[in-house]
């Protein structure tokens, strides 16, 4: 069973289109129920999020790489590596200046994110779904309520 599920999760992921995507998993979410409820509620849980990308048709080359959390694991990795001798941290600002310093190290062994000539494309993916989704403040001084 668990080489069909993870057939039919790969299957769903690879499609282009997000709405059958999550039809797909959505099935395969009730299907497995059942026997897997903890497996069935993992999943339907974060199904809107990691549909995003196909959402926003991010181009293949871009989107394998955002699929994956390694760059970000991998500098999570180098902060800690970076800090491991620090023995007493006196405040949170001592421990975010550590962090940019691990940071700035991992910055060292980032390399060109696959797909980047897609990035602008992204970008104008995202403000346009910012601008159709995102209602924009508006501010009006006559409408201030004094205390």
């Amino acid at each position: 069973m668990a080489r069909v599920v993870v057939k039919e999760m790969r299957a769903a992921y690879a499609n282009p289109d997000a709405l059958a995507a999550q039809g797909a998993l959505e099935a395969l979410a009730k299907r497995i129920q059942r026997s897997h409820p903890g497996a069935a509620a993992s999943l339907r849980e974060g199904l809107a999020e990691t549909l995003t990308i196909a959402r926003l048709g991010v181009p293949p080359t871009l989107a394998r790489t955002l699929r994956s959390t390694n760059a970000v694991e991998s500098m999570i990795e180098i902060c800690r590596d970076h800090s491991r001798n620090v023995k007493r941290w006196r405040d949170g600002e001592m421990a975010l200046r550590w962090c940019a310093a691990g940071m700035v190290e991992a910055k060292k062994q980032f390399r060109r994110v696959n797909g980047h000539l897609h990035l602008k494309s992204l970008r104008t993916a995202l403000e346009q779904r910012v601008a159709e989704t995102v209602t924009p403040r508006r501010y009006s001084a006559d409408k201030e309520v004094a205390a």
